[in-house]
């Protein structure tokens, strides 16, 4: 249990929470309720052994925090608990309620024990991919899905890594569980969504494609799209990700509502596959004059120059 103070707003609360969520207790001495909080506060924390952790405000050593927690939650008394995730605010509750209560509050942000694992194991499998053992990552991405199905960037890169070790079935039944979220027509999912268009690639590879045939057949007709489009599926499914998109803008500058927009929209899913997810967000240092940040700044993915380059590309043939 940490006492929170403008000092240590930053490090003990902001950036304490990007690695696990942090409940900020807030009280006072003279406050009776607080003292019922306060000891059933530190027996959870206990309880969840290292999933989430206790900070302590006395609103009356440190006014400045208290009040814009409270005006930030329209909240005018006390004990009043913040949960903070990912260096913001994101929910609280007031008075000395039940431990059931507070289990449920908690529960709703506090990621399991299996999700901790997962997560573990993502660490592990991208480490492993950074030293180029493929068969080691693959291993630990498919104990990462076992141990929490619902995370999703665990399951992306386990149909990922499953699709470029050419294992065609083994990623169709890695990603059935999902499959619905990609189809979804009213809110789909863009990344599950990239994946069913690199499996219907790799399907369509799979049934035989001769490349030389299909070259020939766009040399002989430049609208030949049925040739072009097959020969980019090749590529996708090669993993020739810029190849098959260069075939694709060719068909998107002849036309571009062909086929249903099936170019445009495999094109797309390739950038989805090539765009790197962003980062999490670094807290903010609090600002000058002793105000007070109360989360970090948003994040964006990484630039990549192919990717910007390619979406250039898109855009011109588009617009």
């Amino acid at each position: 249990m940490t006492d929170i103070t403008l000092q240590n707003f930053e490090a003990d609360l902001l950036q304490a929470s990007m690695q696990q969520p942090v409940l900020l207790d807030i009280w006072a001495p003279w406050c009776g309720p607080c003292k019922a909080l306060g000891p059933m506060l530190e027996k959870l924390e206990v309880a969840y052994a290292g999933r989430w952790k206790l900070t302590k405000l006395n609103s009356d050593d440190q006014p400045e925090i208290a009040s814009q927690l409270s005006q930030a939650f329209g909240v005018r008394s006390i004990p009043f608990c913040v949960l903070f995730v990912g260096g913001q605010p994101v929910d609280g509750f007031v008075g000395a309620i039940p431990e059931a209560q507070i289990r449920e509050f908690l529960d709703r942000h506090v990621p399991t024990g299996e999700a901790i694992e997962a997560e573990e194991d993502l660490a592990e499998a991208q480490a492993l991919m950074d030293e180029g053992d493929a068969q080691g990552a693959l291993e630990m991405l498919q104990a990462a899905v076992t141990a929490d199905p619902s995370n999703e960037t665990a399951r992306f890169d386990l149909v990922r890594a499953l699709l470029e070790a050419d294992l065609l079935e083994d990623a169709k039944a890695a990603f059935a569980p999902v499959a619905h979220q990609a189809a979804d027509t009213i809110t789909p999912h863009a990344r599950f969504a990239a994946l069913a268009t690199w499996i219907a690639a790799a399907e369509r590879a799979a049934q035989g494609l001769d490349p030389a045939g299909l070259q020939a057949a766009i040399a002989a007709n430049k609208r030949d799209f049925d040739a072009r489009f097959a020969l980019a599926q090749g590529l996708f499914a090669g993993r020739d990700f810029t190849g098959a998109m260069d075939e694709l803008l060719e068909i998107l500058m002849r036309d571009k509502a062909w086929n249903d927009q099936a170019a445009r929209k495999t094109y797309v899913a390739i950038l989805e596959i090539m765009t790197k997810p962003a980062p999490a967000a670094h807290a903010a240092a609090p600002q000058a004059g002793g105000g007070l940040q109360m989360s970090g700044p948003s994040t964006v993915a990484p630039a990549d120059p192919l990717v910007d380059q390619y979406r250039r590309k898109l855009s011109m043939a588009l617009f």
